[in-house]
């Protein structure tokens, strides 16, 4: 039986959208492909706070809304999209934080699963990998969450990996999660 079909973003009232973004079911950004309008004036910083002209966006329900038609650009751009626009929007790092961490099993047999700081979950598996840098100033840790969009590991959440990854006793250290194995080392 095939899936329904998407929901028209175009007739979703701002409750309505914020429903489907609480049940993780996020508008089809990647099939909209409107005429570039300009910038929209918001940033996400390094740490996941998002701004617009320079003020912190401080309800959540609105971030999380922005979150879902949140899209990476082939080039690397970010932008917020809907069918009839598309603005471009700064992101310092990575535009999601990974905040928390559950973990099941032990070994090849362990699963992972991260709470972001839009309250969207994501288990770590070959499809949202894991990923590490080495920069100046110390790793740095990220989560594929989406089209190519990435969560930045909080400090905290990267520690639980490391004590993971040591207690693993495999060379190079790193995580399993759903069959596949992350090595917790620059690629």
């Amino acid at each position: 039986m095939p899936a329904p079909p998407p929901p028209d973003f175009a007739t979703l009232s701002l409750a309505e959208i914020a429903r489907l973004a609480e049940e993780q079911r996020l508008p089809p950004v990647e099939k909209w492909n409107p005429q570039h309008c300009g910038h929209s004036d918001m940033r996400i910083a390094r740490d996941g706070t998002w701004f617009h002209q320079g003020s912190p966006i401080g309800r959540i329900a609105m971030v999380r809304l922005f979150a879902t038609i949140l899209r990476r650009e082939p080039d690397g751009r970010h932008v917020l999209v809907t069918p009839v626009e598309k603005l471009d929007i700064d992101v310092e790092d990575a535009p999601f934080v990974a905040v928390e961490l559950k973990r099941e099993g032990e070994g090849a047999a362990m699963n992972l699963a991260f709470r972001l700081n839009t309250d969207e979950l994501v288990s770590a598996d070959a499809e949202h990998g894991l990923r590490f840098e080495q920069r100046e100033d110390g790793p740095r840790p990220y989560l594929h969450v989406r089209g190519g969009m990435e969560a930045l590991i909080g400090r905290s959440v990267y520690n639980e990996l490391a004590e993971i990854a040591l207690s693993n006793d495999s060379d190079p250290p790193g995580v399993w999660s759903r069959g596949a194995f992350f090595a917790m080392e620059p690629a």
